[in-house]
């Protein structure tokens, strides 16, 4: 049975301009700026630059009568009218001077790969196995590692380069790879990636060990199970104590130092800069997000001589594109004040809430913070204060800080206190620093030691805090 049935619903909704301001809002300094070079290429109405003023007359209202015309007349007055003009020309002085090559530059050294193959010339080897040394190499990934099967590797020559590799002609191939720079390259497995380089090392009985420790007993070494590493090598403490010192040494990633090489160099470009001087903190944005940024005086001309003239549908059709493209202008340019308002609101913000911090530079002294707490002070929602702490950095005297890092959540401790959790994750950095390496700590352990500090956190709390440090387990801290 079909039913009709009326319903009122209340909703919102973002307008494009909305989502177009919250995008800028969330931009960082080097995409603002990509964001900026797109808009003026697609909008022949926004020029870059401060503008001239000598002709300022353009912009005053004419004493021609508009009455007459036609009712779908434009209104040209508003784009000739000198009311928008300040905004567009002055320029804050809250913005720190900046370099003027804003160009991300590109690494250019020799890649992993090619490092690798220019060595190949040094050997005298014969064309056949230069060419399998060669295709070898272009088949290691980044760490150095030769991961694929040798049948794989052995059929992929024959099929795209119509060469017949025999097993031994591919294992002297590989022995030459084994002798290149870095030490350790062309590996099968970590294992034999160490062994390689602990033979390129002096002999002694500690190197002899090493070996053997991690030939026979890897696993019993990743697990730090020491005990029956001296029982079933038959040796004593300190000998295993230097053997395991040499392993540390040791590099499980060779080709990791060309790793990224030829790719995009990744720079921070700090939003804000602050500064402390005489126990006031100042709030600087950085001047690259306070771009000068003006209509042109060509399209404003273009309005003028539709203005002065007769109506035809060319020029109507002519100023329609022309009122498009005004708007858009100065649409974009409100947006850009509206961004670096509402940056300057927020990192004011943070910095008051934060105002022990910034005198001390102390982390024991942030407070705890959520978005919620500096929404409430600006009168702003959450969300637009998420997508400005998630992507801006700030130039502190205590170094370059995302404004996130600014954020934490709070707990009480046995004195009532409100305390930041970013406290508690330094105390368990601290015990895990000083800990007996011998006997590490636990995660259990950690807890009660907290507990004995007025913190009561539970032990799976704990791991969360230990992981978020990026700091392993007791097991894998241990160490003779």
């Amino acid at each position: 049975m079909l039913k009709q049935q009326l319903q009122l619903k209340l909703s919102q909704k973002l307008s494009p301009q909305q989502i177009q301001l919250m995008k800028l809002i969330q931009l960082p300094t080097l995409a603002f700026e990509e964001r900026l070079k797109q808009e003026i290429e697609e909008n022949p109405a926004l020029e870059h630059g401060r503008e001239e003023l000598e002709n300022d007359d353009l912009f005053e209202p004419q004493e021609e009568e508009w009455e007459d015309r036609e009712s779908d007349t434009l209104d040209m007055e508003s784009y000739l009218t000198d009311d928008d003009i300040p905004d567009y020309k002055t320029t804050s002085s809250n913005y720190p001077e900046e370099s003027k090559d804003h160009q991300v530059p590109y690494a250019a050294e020799t890649t992993f790969h090619q490092h690798l193959i220019s060595q190949l010339g040094t050997f005298d080897i014969n064309e056949s196995t230069f060419l399998i040394a060669e295709y070898l190499i272009g088949s290691l990934d980044e760490g150095g590692y030769l991961r694929r099967p040798e049948e794989d590797l052995i059929d992929d020559m024959a099929f795209h380069m119509n060469l017949m590799v025999e097993k031994e002609q591919f294992e002297e191939a590989l022995k030459i790879i084994h002798q290149l720079d870095p030490a350790g390259v062309g590996a099968r497995d970590i294992s034999e990636c160490l062994v390689l380089q602990l033979e390129r090392q002096t002999t002694s009985p500690a190197n002899e060990l090493a070996k053997a420790v991690i030939q026979d007993s890897f696993e019993l070494f990743s697990k730090k199970h020491f005990e029956k590493i001296l029982s079933k090598h038959k040796t004593d403490q300190a000998l295993l104590k230097e053997a395991l010192h040499k392993i540390e040494k040791l590099n499980p990633r060779p080709g990791a130092s060309f790793a990224g090489q030829n790719k995009t160099t990744t720079y921070i470009v700090p939003d804000f800069t602050i500064r402390v001087e005489d126990d006031v903190i100042e709030v600087l944005l950085n001047g690259r997000n306070a771009p000068e940024l003006h209509v042109s005086k060509s399209y404003q001309e273009l309005i003028r001589t539709y203005q002065d003239g007769k109506s035809t549908k060319e020029q109507k059709d002519t100023v329609q594109f022309v009122k498009q493209k005004l708007d858009a202008a100065k649409w974009f340019i409100d947006a850009i004040k509206q961004r670096q308002n509402t940056l300057l609101i927020t990192m004011n913000a943070i910095v008051n809430h934060q105002k022990d911090y910034f005198l001390s530079g102390d982390e024991q002294d942030l407070k705890p913070m959520i978005l919620k707490d500096i929404a409430e002070a600006i009168q702003m929602d959450i969300s637009t204060v998420s997508r400005v702490a998630n992507s801006k950095y700030a130039d502190t005297p205590y170094g370059t800080k995302l404004l996130k890092s600014f954020f934490s959540d709070a707990m009480t401790n046995a004195e009532g206190e409100t305390v930041s959790t970013r406290q508690i994750k330094s105390l368990v950095k601290e015990l895990i620093e000083t800990e007996d390496k011998s006997s590490p700590l636990t995660d259990d352990q950690i807890g009660v030691a907290l507990k004995e500090k007025g913190y009561k956190v539970a032990r799976r709390t704990v791991a969360k805090y230990r992981e978020q440090l990026e700091l392993p387990v007791a097991r894998l801290r241990r160490s003779l």
